[in-house]
C-alpha cells in the first residue's frame, strides 16, 4: 500500500450509499454515558434537537433514553438540558453497575 500513487488509494470520506449510518454501531468507544432523571426532563426535547448522532430516543412525546450504540458519548445533550434533568457518568463504572444488577437479578 506505501507503493501506491494517490490514484490506486480509494477515495475517502465518501458515503456510498445513503441512509445507512443506522446499519454501524459506534457507541463502543465511548468514555462517558449519558443518564436520564425521568422526574426532571420536561420533555422539551432540546437533547434531541442538538445530539449530533440522533441517540436521543422519543416515544409518544416523551424523551424515553438514548441508543447507546450510537451515542459517542459527547455530553451535548447534558449541556443543553435547561433542567439538568440528563447527567454524563463514567461508561466503566455503567458497566460495571449493569454487571451487578444483572448478577442480582440471576440470583434472585
Amino acid at each position: 500500500m506505501r507503493q501506491w500513487t494517490w490514484r490506486e488509494h480509494p477515495l475517502g470520506a465518501v458515503i456510498p450509499e445513503a441512509a445507512t449510518a443506522d446499519h454501524y454501531e459506534t457507541g463502543g468507544w465511548r468514555s462517558l454515558r449519558p443518564v436520564l432523571d425521568r422526574e426532571k426532563c420536561i420533555d422539551c426535547f432540546f437533547c434531541f434537537i442538538y445530539c449530533p448522532d440522533s441517540s436521543v430516543m422519543v416515544q409518544e412525546d416523551k424523551m424515553t433514553g438514548f441508543k447507546l450504540q450510537h451515542c459517542k458519548g459527547c455530553g451535548i445533550c447534558a449541556f443543553e438540558c435547561p433542567k439538568e434533568a440528563i447527567t454524563m457518568i463514567n461508561e466503566a463504572e455503567a458497566k460495571g453497575l449493569e454487571t451487578c444488577a444483572s448478577d442480582n437479578k440471576d440470583g434472585a
